[in-house]
């Protein structure tokens, strides 16, 4: 266990009464989500179910009608990064609930117009969820489930729960986060309750697209998975994530999406394990074609390069997109925690029946969750508005296009 941040006292009753919130009491959320707006981009949501920890058959083929239109429809893709509801959050979410539950849907709302727009919509829940108030921070998280309801209000589809802190307290806190996840309607990959959910992709689709997501984590902080319930959580093997991909393929997924928790806390630039894993994973090839089509890094907590590799996008860290002040190694507090991305990548449909589908747009979204609000903002729309984040935002921007990702068409979105 590497990372560190500070256990900050609650100050629900300055908030109670009104009071300024200082920024040691950073978090917010609803417990009521809010309606879940349409997609308006040009391709179609959908999830596939879950029962009790076995997953529903992949998606159907999109239907044949109208000339074939619908297999030959685009979709965007967006994903973020860390949860990580630290004390403060936790705190944060039960004042903006007025004391009553964990409201964390206006911790999010900044980026809900970014995150709902898409066709298809991938979170990283780096913590469990706790029970009966049963609620703690770092280091052995357990989280408000409330934060399902609030993922979903903001308009994600699905996330990966595979991470350093899935056995935070054990098959217990995966089966309640799952079980949560469901509840909600947001889809899930990296854990599971059964050997069917632990080694199947979430099954989504966007567009004409029948798309799988993958999820693993680089290790547990010292908790092993249960001996006879390896599947629990995902840990990160190449050979294994290959076949996986390769099996998602045969099951009939047009787009794998590989979600990775790993790199070097704290560290801008990826590191060697990083490279040569990611390296690795894109170079894989079945009958000519990739048996990846994206690579989403979390776990740094600072934001990472986007890079394009053996045709492939990487991106090695989106950084967090909520957590508490933080402190780093050196023990002092790192603004560079709360910084972070979200990757949108538009989808294109192949020529020709059994081809990739290939990125013909990648964009990052410089984001921030601002400790003293208690929200995540979007940088760009921040500037738009007046407010000084330009450092901020051009800091992340330098992080991001670091290894030449401009060069390969990667540019900023708003």
């Amino acid at each position: 266990m590497t990372q560190r941040t500070p256990q900050r006292k609650a100050v629900l009753a300055a908030v109670m009464i009104g009071a300024t919130l200082a920024a040691t009491a950073a978090c917010t959320a609803n417990t009521e989500p809010a309606q879940e707006r349409k997609p308006q981009h040009p391709g179609e949501r959908h999830q596939e179910g879950v029962r009790d920890g076995h997953r529903d058959a992949p998606p159907p083929a999109p239907s044949a009608a109208g000339g074939g239109q619908d297999a030959q429809r685009p979709f965007t893709l967006v994903a973020s990064g860390d949860v990580l509801p630290h004390s403060s959050i936790i705190d944060r979410a039960s004042a903006d609930a007025g004391g009553d539950g964990y409201d964390f849907v206006p911790m999010l709302k900044g980026v809900e117009p970014v995150v709902a727009k898409a066709d298809l919509a991938i979170c990283h829940m780096e913590t469990i969820y706790g029970e009966d108030g049963d609620y703690t921070g770092y280091p052995s998280f357990k989280s408000p489930p409330h934060i399902a309801r609030a993922l979903k209000a903001t308009g994600y589809d699905s996330c990966s729960t595979a991470s350093n802190h899935t056995l935070d307290d054990g098959e217990a806190g995966v089966s309640r986060t799952l079980s949560a996840l469901d509840k909600a309607g947001v889809k899930h990959a990296g854990s599971g309750r059964t050997a069917d959910e632990g080694k199947s992709p979430a099954w989504l689709r966007a567009g004409g697209a029948k798309v799988a997501q993958l999820a693993y984590t680089y290790g547990t902080n010292g908790y092993p998975p249960p001996k006879d319930k390896p599947w629990t959580v995902n840990l990160m093997e190449r050979e294994r994530i290959i076949a996986d991909a390769r099996d998602a393929r045969k099951a009939g997924a047009d787009v794998v999406v590989v979600s990775v928790h790993w790199g070097t806390e704290w560290q801008d630039e990826p590191d060697s394990r990083q490279l040569s894993l990611g390296k690795q994973l894109t170079g894989s090839r079945s009958q000519g074609r990739p048996d990846i089509d994206l690579i989403l890094g979390t776990h740094a907590h600072v934001p990472q390069a986007y890079e394009k590799v053996n045709g492939t996008w990487v991106i090695y860290g989106m950084g967090d997109q909520i957590a508490g002040d933080m402190i780093n190694h050196e023990g002092a507090n790192d603004p560079r925690g709360n910084q972070g991305t979200i990757g949108r990548f538009t989808f294109a449909p192949p020529a020709k029946s059994g081809g990739r589908w290939k990125v013909d747009m990648a964009e990052f979204i410089p984001q921030w969750f601002n400790t003293g609000t208690g929200r995540v903002t979007n940088l760009n729309a921040a500037l738009d508005d007046g407010e000084d984040v330009a450092d901020i935002r051009d800091r992340i921007r330098r992080i991001v296009l670091s290894r030449g990702a401009g060069k390969d068409g990667l540019v900023m979105g708003k």
